[in-house]
């Protein structure tokens, strides 16, 4: 029987990004994925450096802005971007993985999960990815950015 869960989160016009859960039965700990392309802005001599710079402002980020009533503050986070070949007007990969323990048990399909892990994702995004000087974040390879959906108001 299958167990694991996923679920998309949209709104994000340079990356994509979802999170889910191995075991939604028992929900134990859930993970949140943000995959993206990179650009680097300039060369630069030690990539190795900026890259553990940036995994170290991603895990800051999480602990400043992280509900510690449903969340433990220990946390695993796996940024996975290849240094080798990094270089200028060349797009990288880059998969951002967090894996978060539950501290109370609560529904995956819990509409306080989704709203947890959303304004966890939206501090990632505009203090890590905004605001870095080193790289440009784009959807696709070939440099696509996705068009925003608007919301429609009803009257």
């Amino acid at each position: 029987m299958k167990k694991g869960k996923t679920v998309k989160l949209v709104g994000y016009k340079s990356f994509k990004s979802q999170f889910g859960t191995i075991d939604s039965t028992n929900l134990k700990s859930i993970f949140i994925n943000i995959q993206t392309w990179v650009e680097p802005k300039d060369e630069f001599e030690n990539w190795n450096r900026i890259i553990l710079n940036m995994t170290r402002s991603v895990k800051h980020t999480i602990l400043e802005n992280i509900n510690k009533e449903f969340f433990d503050t220990k946390f695993i986070v796996d940024f996975d971007l290849r240094t080798s070949g990094l270089q200028t007007k060349k797009k990288s990969f880059l998969n951002l993985e967090m894996n978060l323990f539950l501290i109370e048990e609560i529904d995956f399909k819990s509409p306080k999960l989704k709203k947890l892990v959303k304004n966890l994702v939206k501090c990632i995004y505009s203090d890590v990815m905004n605001k870095n000087k080193y790289f440009k974040f784009y959807l696709t390879k070939n440099g696509n950015l996705k068009p925003l959906k608007k919301e429609t108001e009803t009257l």
